[in-house]
């Protein structure tokens, strides 16, 4: 497996002096934002496409310094009720397809995206009970009239650009966000669907980080992996639960906050998730992204990149001679 860093933290930097500074932290591959989201500070596929010696001159800065580009990244809501931001999201997601083509780079990491509750709705509408009924219906609605078809479709153009592996981020907010859901999308679109992994947005929900490697890694599901954790307080989880809408800033009343790798799960965790992508035959990169506010980006991404390193296997695995 392979350290990775997204470079969105260092967005104020030009590209090639943040990917100096990655190298020498001991970053093994970068994975770009493309907009949306992520911003497209580094990796403009407007830009790139538009201008091949730019293109080429981007490529030059990654190739020479040794580092992979593992996924390009467009998170955004191309499902979104308000056409106007569903129309930039998706052609930002169209343009990334293209320049990943370009750049031979397999992996496009998104978020599936999350409709409103019927055709004339201003915002999106993410369900999260059964009852009352309604929900169902929106449930009903949301999937069978706008995402399916959507991610139908734009699997096939993905298709016709040489991208089979397209990266969903289980993320809550929108349709897909734990295995469960992640499956069935794969299910009614095909195996060109895929988990970008990232156990922080599954462990406040209460899902076993090891336990879905498992259940996605046995489907080959697992396409890119993030590297990000979350610590849970206890004490504010026993009086308002998980589900907290209080800003991130507010770290002393909120139920769970992101972390550098490390300030979340103990080391011996993220021993286990390593360990577990590897007995499913995951051997890509594990991608920090770095969202914690108690640590600088410099220190956060450092104290991230030294656990890993300590955790991932950089060597083939031996035949049994025991057994």
């Amino acid at each position: 497996m392979k350290l990775g860093v997204l470079t969105v933290p260092y967005q104020s930097l030009p590209l090639e002096e943040a990917l100096d500074k990655l190298k020498a932290m001991g970053a093994e591959s970068v994975e770009l934002g493309t907009g949306n989201y992520p911003g497209s500070a580094h990796c403009s596929p407007d830009e790139l496409l538009a201008d091949e010696q730019k293109l080429q001159h981007f490529m030059d800065a990654i190739e020479s310094r040794g580092l992979l580009i593992s996924a390009l990244s467009c998170h955004g809501n191309p499902l979104h009720p308000d056409a106007e931001i569903a129309e930039q999201d998706h052609q930002v997601w169209r343009q990334t397809v293209r320049l990943a083509e370009r750049l031979s780079v397999p992996v496009v990491n998104v978020f599936s995206g999350c409709p409103g509750d019927y055709e004339g709705a201003r915002y999106p509408n993410w369900v999260t009970c059964s009852w009352p009924p309604d929900y169902k219906t929106i449930l009903d609605w949301q999937w069978n009239k706008v995402v399916i078809p959507y991610w139908k479709r734009e699997a096939q153009f993905a298709k016709e650009h040489g991208i089979e592996k397209i990266a969903f981020e289980m993320h809550p907010g929108f349709v897909v966000y734990n295995p469960e859901t992640l499956l069935k999308l794969r299910e009614a679109v095909g195996d060109m669907i895929g988990a970008n992994f990232d156990p922080s947005h599954l462990i406040w929900q209460g899902i076993d980080p090891i336990e879905a490697i498992k259940k996605l890694g046995r489907e080959r599901a697992i396409f890119h992996v993030h590297a990000k954790d979350t610590y849970l307080d206890q004490a504010n989880i026993r009086v308002n639960g998980v589900l907290d809408t209080k800003h991130y800033s507010e770290i002393l009343d909120r139920s769970w906050s992101f972390r550098s790798v490390g300030y979340g799960m103990d080391t011996k965790v993220w021993k286990d998730i390593v360990s577990t992508l590897r007995a499913v035959n995951y051997d890509y990169v594990l991608s920090i992204e770095h969202e914690d506010m108690l640590a600088s980006v410099d220190e956060g991404l450092g104290k991230a990149i030294k656990v890993l390193q300590e955790v991932l296997f950089k060597e083939e695995m031996t035949a049994m001679w025991w057994a």
